[in-house]
């Protein structure tokens, strides 16, 4: 049988129960689909707002990629502490991405909406 990968996660304890496995791994799915969504809400707030010529959209939309790329960062790490923890029958690591998705949302809105007050 070929070497899992990565060494650290897989390379400590015992196997877990597939099913925690696997919830872990949809969680992770999850996560990056969440990612790839504010990185295609970005891109087509750029392209609505492009005709407007007002830069201001510009570095709103580049904002909400930037949550993105942050979430897409934070997925895999996150991943990779809960499998070790499973694996290490450790309790699960706290949800801190999902705080930075709570607020970076809250923020890309709000910014949004202040935006769109100062346009209108």
């Amino acid at each position: 049988m070929a070497e899992r990968w990565p060494k650290w996660v897989y390379g400590v304890g015992e196997e877990p129960d597939a099913r925690f496995s696997m919830a872990n791994e949809r969680t992770l799915l999850a996560a990056l689909r969440t990612a790839l969504a504010f990185m295609a809400a970005g891109v087509a707030l750029h392209i609505a707002t492009e005709s407007t010529g007002e830069r201001i959209w510009s570095y709103i939309a580049m904002g909400v990629v930037l949550v993105g790329l942050l979430a897409a960062g934070a997925a895999f790490p996150r991943w990779a502490k809960s499998e070790r923890a499973l694996r290490t029958n450790q309790p699960l690591p706290p949800a801190s991405p999902a705080l930075l998705l709570a607020v970076g949302l809250v923020v890309a809105g709000i910014v949004v909406l202040v935006g769109v007050a100062l346009v209108a």
